[in-house]
């Protein structure tokens, strides 16, 4: 897949930790570091955003459309 070059600008404390992770090779370089981080915080916030749309929706009326024609459903079940 190819990439795109993105320039960004970071303080200076920042910086110097970036770069200790890379000494201590938890990232092969910087860049591989930012994109690790980038693509964690994206998907935290997606995760995040999931969460508060189900917590938007109603339990019990969720439960009932999911239980909808389930007890005609039961009968055709064989035993176990």
């Amino acid at each position: 897949m190819p990439r795109s070059k993105v320039a960004i600008s970071l303080d200076p404390k920042t910086l110097h930790r970036l770069d200790q992770l890379v000494k201590a090779s938890v990232f092969p370089n910087r860049s591989q570091a930012i994109q690790a981080a980038l693509a964690e915080k994206i998907e935290r916030i997606e995760h995040s955003r999931l969460a508060r749309e189900c917590a938007k929706l109603n339990p019990t009326f969720e439960r009932s459309l999911a239980e909808e024609g389930l007890s005609q459903e039961l009968a055709e079940w064989p035993e176990y």
